[in-house]
């Protein structure tokens, strides 16, 4: 099903401006993912549907199409050189100066959570029996309730788990049937999800984070939003903290203040 031009402007301004999302170049993009939605409630073209979705005052349709838009494929230990470096060089730093034990870790547009559960992991086993010292509670956000329903509730395909370690798969997961895994009650305690937009106020933040990871998240952005995020990050970290970006990603040309320790790794650098 084709969009016209009148309600592709409609539909790419309404995301640019709630949420940030570039979707200029994307036609295809929303032709191809919201066609089968529109057939499926009964719509005979993209015109109806817009004017449905942008009048419901309780969110869920809006909530819906963000999802269809934006939501990509994740799995576990996904670009898993920056839990390596989280291991290697990240956590050791942050332990030897942190004197209250609270590590204050966010996965800012976490999807589905995958990302989140995975750095618990990795926290859980760099502190191993000390882990009941610390507190590493992480914040997972996102703008959609669905993908984060699918956090909370902590179900995921055998599929999502191929990268992980087979005794990371029986010490974190409990398995629910030949495809079907459940995070641990004990990991899941450990994240914490929010609905957030990263286009709003970090006002609400009262600490500063040591670690950020948000990652192919800023591929929907354009290159002001992008700088003008990039900066509420810097301000929200601690100085030294890192910020983890997707690894087709760059800060080159959008944020002069971080310095690239690594691919996709950005820490604040105070001169």
């Amino acid at each position: 099903m084709n969009i016209d031009d009148r309600d592709f402007l409609q539909l790419t301004k309404y995301m640019q401006e709630q949420f940030g999302i570039n979707l200029e170049k994307k036609r295809t993009l929303i032709e191809g993912r919201l066609s089968n939605t529109l057939q499926q409630k009964g719509f005979t073209n993209f015109h109806d549907y817009i004017g449905d979705v942008l009048g419901d005052k309780s969110g869920q349709k809006i909530d819906e199409l963000v999802t269809k838009l934006t939501t990509n494929y994740t799995y576990f230990m996904r670009e898993a050189a920056h839990y390596q470096f989280m291991t290697a060089t990240a956590l050791p730093e942050w332990v030897s100066k942190i004197k209250n034990h609270d590590l204050r870790v966010w996965s800012a547009g976490c999807s589905s959570g995958e990302e989140a559960y995975t750095a618990a992991m990795v926290m859980s086993e760099y502190f191993g029996g000390h882990k009941n010292e610390w507190d590493t509670t992480i914040l997972a956000t996102d703008i959609s309730t669905r993908v984060l329903n699918i956090g909370k509730g902590g179900m995921y395909s055998a599929q999502s788990l191929d990268q992980l370690d087979e005794k990371w798969k029986t010490k974190y997961f409990k398995k629910i049937s030949p495809d079907q895994y459940k995070v641990s009650d004990a990991l899941a305690r450990e994240v914490v999800f929010g609905q957030f937009n990263l286009m709003g106020s970090f006002a609400q933040f009262k600490r500063k984070f040591h670690i950020i990871f948000c990652r192919n998240v800023m591929i929907y952005f354009d290159a002001p939003t992008k700088a003008a995020l990039t900066k509420k990050f810097f301000d929200i970290l601690e100085p030294d903290g890192y910020l983890f970006i997707g690894m087709s990603e760059t800060l080159s040309g959008i944020n002069d203040d971080f310095k690239q320790i690594s691919p996709a790794i950005y820490k604040k650098v105070l001169a």
